[in-house]
């Protein structure tokens, strides 16, 4: 088992001007694994999908006191993110993980967020109960000098 060689926990409202800072924190945290633009790129739109979704989804859209809980740690040169929420919950994870599936067509919402967070990550493990919340975790490995 590899040791763990970072963590951070950051807690912060589910409000969406936080979506930027998410974003911010997991760049920062990642930087000196040495990833390239692109795997830079693909860890903050993931980052973004995941933290907009427990947002929009698990708060009803920056409900009072809801807050969201962004986990990385590296492990030798994989980046493990959570994104996790105490809001509502997702009943059916294998629908919600379908192309085009929203539970918002009234704020014209895509529903490719998980599509998008799986197509970028390495790997992506959706965890919900309804009424407690949602853990989102994705994985990414960033090869030594950011070679693929």
């Amino acid at each position: 088992m590899e040791e763990i060689l970072n963590h951070m926990r950051v807690s912060f409202d589910a409000r969406s001007v936080n979506e930027g800072l998410a974003r911010m924190l997991v760049a920062a945290f990642m930087t000196d694994m040495n990833p390239t633009l692109e795997q830079m790129a693909d860890v903050k739109t993931a980052v973004s999908e995941a933290v907009t979704n427990a947002i929009i989804h698990g708060y009803n859209d920056e409900e009072e006191n809801g807050q969201v809980l962004l986990v990385c740690e590296r492990k030798g040169r994989e980046l493990t993110v959570q994104v996790e929420d105490k809001g509502v919950g997702i009943a059916d994870i294998e629908a919600a993980m379908q192309p085009f599936y929203t539970t918002k067509p009234e704020l014209e919402r895509s529903g490719m967020g998980f599509s998008f967070m799986e197509a970028f990550m390495d790997r992506m493990e959706v965890t919900s109960v309804p009424g407690e919340g949602t853990c989102v975790t994705l994985w990414k490995y960033i090869a030594e000098g950011g070679e693929k």
